[in-house]
């Protein structure tokens, strides 16, 4: 038992060869001077001044045990021993008695794996963004001492040569995961700048694995130098997908609005162009992420705030002044005399951020009844709202509502976003749109300022997008066509467009595809046509039975009825496991078609690993800053 304790220790015969910084360093004093000594057994040896005879000896810390230290003697007896050695067992006989596994007093035993104790302090570094230095604190390496004596001792070039040999363990994995991708990768890229303006770039994937499960890796967060010219972006670009070897499997790029951003996106869309690497010529690669662009439009309308949302946001700072605490009880007690039933709490908005003005509105409609009664208990309370201008704060937050719905649709990272791009911007139009022809004359302001901004981003919405929602077997082409209708009249020709643009990429992937060219109705049919010309019965068959037979996968999904949903639940996430079993288990549409849509449905991303504005990274490098803009 003793001895299964001490082969724990792992001693090898090249112990004098690991890095000084893993283990112990002693000094001693020689003939010869001053000398580092290395290896692991002096973790267990100390070595003894010399005697009478003149001889260097070295002793056991445990037992005392002494053997020859010289150079020449090697330290092959001192290992031998520290297996052997009787008092190096530390452990508690009632440790020993008691089973790990079973809890039951029966022999075991605890063993310490150095190799395992590096990792779980490697992983403890990562996940809780500790500094290197942390294994070289005093408290810690208490503990650890505490808890087994003869525990490595760690240094910080040791925990960051760990972490690294972890990086690349896992980049590994990663590209083994491309590998296997049987479509194509979208990516979203944004810049960050440190509190000294160095600049770093985050690159994301999303995609499909071999499993159908929805993938989002962080590939890069890489420095970024000067100068950030649209060039100097798109060939950073291209030597990070170069090293992940993905360049040849890119579907679409999501970027902000950023000028230099569309000199990088069309340099480096020419650039894979050249070499053909890109479906439709590279027509889908440049995205604009759409909770920026729907950011800026309300950002718009909010410039000028009214009145009424400026008393609001007054109250609530009276509320939540710091130096309040007599306020806030005077307004808890407003709210227990009213009987407001809720408990949310009230929001505080930040100037820069719209969806927080939103927040604040949402949460002082709710205790409306408690500001007034505390405007008549409290004579300082003097920017509470008239009820004329409570009314028009419910009418901007009813107002808001559907742009912060949109928002948090488009913010998903758990279900697929594409498909509902155009249920949720066309809510987004048609309330804009009602405001504009409404009788509010603050709501007609705001959307005629939000309206220029919506047009010059979102006029002929999205093509690629719009495939993605008539690929919802919930929408197809009927809710589009409903949509560009809408917005640009019955003879609208931008469904023209959009039509064309679906059969072209349909048939991109048809011919790069190596199933077979029919699907299994009209492979039946043309077996069924086969049959009767051999009997000469060719005549009989019906000239609507020969269409519908060489009817493309496509046109047969667009002639079937849209599946039936009740309207609250069209804006539903449409989860992947219900994309799976609509296309890929979906009988004779589980080819081309399947594989197209399932990748558009679910491969398309237009929203960032970080969704925040002119992000800063602190003085500790494993912090951020978020400062909005």
């Amino acid at each position: 038992m003793e001895k299964e304790s001490i082969d724990s220790v792992a001693l090898s015969d090249d112990d004098d060869n690991i890095i000084a910084e893993d283990v112990r360093q002693l000094n001693s004093t020689t003939t010869k001077g001053k000398k580092t000594l290395k290896s692991k057994v002096w973790n267990f040896f100390d070595i003894l001044p010399l005697g009478a005879d003149q001889k260097l000896k070295s002793q056991c810390k445990k037992c005392g045990a002494q053997y020859m230290a010289s150079s020449k003697y090697g330290t092959g007896n001192m290992r031998r021993h520290i297996k052997v050695c009787k008092r190096n067992d530390t452990r508690d006989i009632g440790q020993m008695m008691i089973s790990r596994d079973t809890n039951s007093l029966s022999l075991g035993s605890i063993q310490y794996d150095s190799n395992k104790f590096r990792e779980l302090v490697m992983a403890c570094i990562v996940m809780h963004d500790l500094p290197f230095q942390f294994v070289e604190w005093a408290g810690i390496r208490a503990i650890h001492q505490y808890l087994y004596p003869d525990v490595d001792t760690l240094t910080r070039n040791t925990a960051k040569a760990d972490v690294l040999k972890a990086y690349q363990r896992e980049k590994l994995k990663i590209k083994a995961m491309f590998e296997e991708v049987s479509g194509r990768v979208s990516l979203t890229s944004d810049l960050w700048s440190s509190c000294i303006s160095d600049g770093y770039m985050c690159l994301t994937a999303h995609f499909i694995d071999k499993e159908w499960r929805l993938q989002k890796r962080i590939l890069n967060f890489c420095f970024m130098p000067p100068p950030h010219t649209g060039v100097a972006l798109s060939e950073k670009i291209f030597d990070l997908l170069c090293g992940w070897k993905i360049e040849g499997k890119l579907f679409s790029l999501t970027l902000d609005n950023a000028s230099s951003n569309d000199v990088s996106v069309e340099a480096l869309g020419s650039q894979l162009q050249l070499k053909g690497l890109l479906p439709c010529n590279g027509e889908f690669f440049h995205l604009r992420c759409c909770c920026h662009i729907l950011n800026l439009v309300v950002q718009d309308g909010l410039k000028h705030i009214d009145r009424a949302i400026e008393k609001i946001r007054e109250s609530v700072k009276y509320v939540k002044g710091s130096h309040s605490q007599v306020r806030k009880q005077k307004f808890l007690d407003c709210v227990k005399l009213v009987s407001v039933g809720v408990k949310k709490g009230l929001r505080q908005d930040i100037l820069t951020r719209w969806n927080s003005t939103y927040l604040m509105l949402d949460s002082a409609l709710l205790y409306r009844r408690a500001f007034e009664h505390l405007a008549l208990s409290d004579s300082n309370y003097k920017s509470c709202p008239s009820a004329e201008e409570w009314d028009k704060v419910e009418k901007v937050w009813r107002f808001l509502k559907v742009f912060y719905d949109a928002t948090l649709v488009f913010s998903g990272t758990k279900y697929p976003t594409a498909n509902l791009f155009f249920p949720s911007i066309s809510q987004c139009y048609l309330t804009l749109k009602m405001a504009l022809e409404g009788t509010d004359e603050y709501l007609r302001f705001m959307a005629s300022m939000m309206w220029v901004k919506f047009q010059k981003y979102w006029a002929d919405f999205s093509v690629i997008l719009a495939i993605a929602c008539i690929l919802d077997p919930r929408y197809k082409m009927t809710f589009v066509e409903l949509c560009y209708k809408k917005a640009h009249g019955e003879d609208s020709l931008e469904i023209l467009v959009v039509r064309n643009k679906l059969y072209s990429l349909f048939d991109e992937y048809k011919s790069k595809s190596s199933h077979p060219t029919t699907t299994s109705v009209s492979s039946r049919a043309n077996e069924a046509t086969s049959h009767l010309e051999s009997m000469e019965e060719f005549d009989d068959i019906t000239s609507e039975e020969f269409s519908y037979a060489h009817k493309s996968q496509l046109e047969l999904y667009l002639d079937e009825p849209k599946m039936i949903f009740q309207y609250q639940q069209l804006l539903l996430k449409l989860p992947l496991v219900l994309v799976d079993v609509l296309w890929r288990s979906g009988g004779c549409r589980q080819d081309r078609l399947g594989t197209m849509a399932i990748f558009i449905l679910v491969g398309l991303c237009f929203h960032f690993s970080f969704f925040f504005h002119n992000i800063i990274i602190s003085h500790n490098a494993n912090e951020f800053e978020v400062h909005a803009s």
